[in-house]
């Protein structure tokens, strides 16, 4: 039944669903990828698609930015509709000067400095981490396909515009791939609520470098990190 933030009616979403951030990819997506396409929900301007590929149902899902809106939506699909995998596909800027604009990575770990993670079991440093399968399927895509995927720690932070302290370059010492918004959130809604997660970005941007994608090639090159997604949830 409809909750508070999805309007989407018991059987309308698929076990398996992508997440987006913008409601736009989410119906370039499933305008692109599935086959008939419906939409299912749009409250607030979040857009949510049912279709299939080959034959299997398949969601997707935007859930707007930051970690507090992503654990709104993947709470409520899980517990109202039933979905049991999420991979979230978006863009993040790069970290490491090896990383390319393009490049793909899948996030094996989620650093961050939100305290949302910190309530949840107070005293612990919680270990925010994808479901393995996922990861793995989607190395495997990325191999047979030829796509340059990376795998590693990101960082997830609440700030967009980071104040002037030596954080970020302290995990960039420490290994850290990129920086986002969502991922460490996501993966742990998933172990609270017991559905599988995985986080698959596109660098689109540079953390210390002034290097950036336009907007035309955002779209370009977002097919990438789609497609792995798109592999990993057919595992």
């Amino acid at each position: 039944m409809p909750t508070p933030h999805i309007a989407a009616q018991e059987g309308d979403f698929a076990a398996d669903v992508i997440m987006p951030g913008d409601p736009r990819r989410a119906k370039l997506i499933a305008e692109t990828y599935f086959d008939a396409p419906r939409l299912v929900t749009e409250v607030r301007g979040i857009l949510g698609y049912t279709g299939t590929i080959g034959g299997r149902p398949i969601s997707v899902m935007a859930s707007g930015m930051g970690s507090p809106s992503v654990t709104i939506y993947a709470t409520e699909l899980a517990r109202a509709y039933g979905v049991r995998r999420i991979v979230r596909v978006g863009t993040m800027g790069g970290a490491q000067d090896f990383l390319e604009l393009g490049d793909v990575i899948a996030a094996s770990s989620a650093h961050t400095d939100s305290a949302m993670a910190a309530r949840r079991v107070p005293g612990v440093s919680f270990s925010a981490a994808p479901t393995f399968s996922l990861l793995r399927a989607a190395v495997e895509h990325a191999e047979t396909a030829g796509i340059r995927l990376h795998v590693g720690p990101i960082f997830t932070t609440d700030a967009f515009y980071q104040p002037e302290n030596d954080t970020v370059a302290k995990l960039i010492a420490m290994g850290t791939l990129a920086v986002e918004m969502e991922a460490a959130a996501l993966y742990t809604v998933g172990a609270v609520e017991g559905f599988q997660t995985l986080m698959v970005g596109t660098v689109s941007d540079h953390v210390f470098k002034s290097e950036e994608m336009t907007s035309e090639e955002r779209e370009k090159t977002f097919g990438r990190a789609v497609e792995v997604a798109i592999a990993a949830l057919q595992s």
